[in-house]
């Protein structure tokens, strides 16, 4: 059985379980016996040799189990901030993945303590900095390792506590090591998959609010339809464009704000102006969103299709086969998968958090919508300032967006006594890309804000579609309409809340 990311989803975020079979763990079980025989008058690779550069040098038979446990204290180096909870159990549950091909030559009981950490809420501490994404995670998942064999520390019940002691309140013994438990747990791209699940999970939700507020904003200027129509879009064969075409119809259904073109434009009875006082075809921003959006959708499948992939690969290094009878040496940690999508993903995140600044300008910018006033000010012009500075907020966290816009995959920086001479940079390219995640919820927390204030100052609740106005409705929940001067960060930090949690009428995975 291979994990999909919508079951890990439902570990992360819906509170699930994890269960492995007894057919998978004895799988493990074959794959580890056959290296106990196997590994016998040979010299493999971690086992009985040292480690990276180390490796032309020879463990004597005496020191094996105590050369697994120095990999994982002395690469126990990393610094900075720990990951966050979601982000150590998705990391956890992609190492368990890659267990799970039975490729590793790891003990069961590794994969058994794995899973009762993940359901039981236990996160080692891993600090985000160590990892350049080539020999897999090293510095990260050594940090993982440490706590797996009873030392560190681990973030439980909301507390950081000593590994041991929590060991014991659970009634859990640490891990032993068998063969080369050491090497296996630390030797992957598990990290670096797992934050990119956790990116993908939001990246996905970002992606449906976007399309939800675009509709939105189409609703606000009582746009034409045909710019959504399946006619337009059809003739340009893009999926992920039609895809978005599609949604925005479907989120559409039921509007009295949008207009039909051949009711007005295409009515000669109805086209007597020589300027027109409603735009025949509105901004950008606007008009283009299938056009937009669409590459952003795509990016999102294809970084789908490989996340689960890896989640699902045996990423350490031998790998040991049953099947052939024979112990195989390459690099199947190096993280080029996960640092290129992690890449891709962030810069169309990116893209998707300047669409919205844009649409919140056309919101706040009375001289270009010509139907709403400066900034949504609902109170006394000149007295009350609307949602002026909230749009100093989305601006300038949309430039920091493109600022980190820069890929990270291009970067290499040869380590390890050039052992290492080209690496991926995957931890880094997926940590960079869970901050413009972070970002992107920050601006459509205040896109979200004006859209609603933007209802108000037309009154047109009753006019919306029903998509809209149960989003309308959801934050008018939170916060009521601005009209006189307050503080809004708390606002914002709700909505930004509402944001991550809500049930949205979207669809964005096809």
């Amino acid at each position: 059985m291979e994990l999909s990311l919508n079951q890990v989803y439902d570990i992360l975020f819906a509170g699930k379980q994890l269960h492995v079979s007894d057919e998978q763990l004895h799988k493990v079980e074959e794959c580890f016996l056959f290296l106990k025989d196997f590994a016998v008058d040979k010299v493999i690779y971690g086992i009985n040799t040292g480690f990276g550069p180390m490796a032309q040098w020879r463990v004597d038979d005496a020191h094996l189990h105590e050369l697994q446990y120095n990999i994982i204290r002395s690469h126990s180096t990393g610094a900075g901030q720990p990951l966050s909870d979601i982000q150590v159990r998705a990391a956890m549950l992609a190492r368990i993945g890659s267990f799970l091909q039975a490729k590793s030559a790891i003990h069961p009981e590794a994969v058994r303590l794995l899973q009762e950490f993940i359901n039981r809420g236990i996160c080692p501490f891993i600090p985000k900095h160590g990892s350049v994404g080539a020999s897999g995670d090293l510095v990260q998942l050594a940090h993982m390792a440490l706590c797996l064999i009873g030392e560190g520390e681990v973030h439980y019940n909301g507390e950081w506590r000593p590994t041991a002691e929590v060991l014991r309140e659970c009634g859990l013994q640490p891990l032993h090591i068998h063969i080369r438990e050491g090497l296996s747990i630390t030797n992957g791209t598990s990290v670096m998959t797992g934050i990119g699940i956790v990116n993908q999970y939001h990246a996905e939700r970002l992606l449906a609010l976007e399309t939800l507020a675009s509709v939105w904003m189409n609703e606000i200027a009582a746009s034409y339809d045909d710019f959504m129509s399946e006619p337009l879009n059809e003739c340009r064969r893009h999926e992920g464009q039609q895809f978005i075409a599609a949604e925005m119809r479907r989120l559409s259904g039921g509007s009295a704000r949008l207009l039909k073109r051949e009711n007005t434009l295409y009515n000669p009875a109805e086209t007597h102006e020589t300027v027109f006082t409603h735009k025949v075809q509105p901004y950008y921003s606007l008009r283009c969103v299938p056009q937009i959006l669409g590459p952003v959708y795509e990016t999102l499948q294809h970084a789908q299709r490989i996340l689960e992939e890896e989640l699902n690969s045996a990423s350490d290094n031998p790998i040991v086969d049953p099947a052939t009878h024979n112990v195989y040496h390459g690099g199947n940690f190096h993280g080029d998968y996960i640092s290129l999508e992690q890449d891709k993903v962030k810069i169309a995140l990116v893209r998707l958090a300047m669409t919205a600044e844009r649409q919140l300008n056309y919101l706040c910018h009375d001289r270009i919508n010509g139907i709403l006033p400066p900034f949504l000010n609902l109170g006394t012009l000149g007295l009350n300032y609307g949602l002026q500075a909230c749009q100093f907020t989305a601006t300038s966290t949309t430039a920091e967006c493109q600022t980190l816009a820069m890929p990270n995959y291009v970067h290499s920086i040869p380590n390890n006594n050039d052992n290492q001479d080209i690496v991926s940079m995957g931890t880094n390219s997926a940590e960079i890309c869970g901050q413009v995640v972070e970002n992107c919820y920050q601006v459509l927390s205040v896109l979200f804000l004006a859209l609603a204030q933007a209802v108000d100052c037309l009154k047109i609740q009753s006019e919306l579609a029903p998509a809209t106005r149960e989003a309308y409705d959801a934050i008018r929940r939170i916060t009521p309409a601005i009209v006189d001067d307050k503080p809004v960060y708390e606002t914002l930090e709700r909505l930004n809340a509402w944001l991550r949690t809500a049930s949205l009428p979207t669809r964005t995975n096809g």
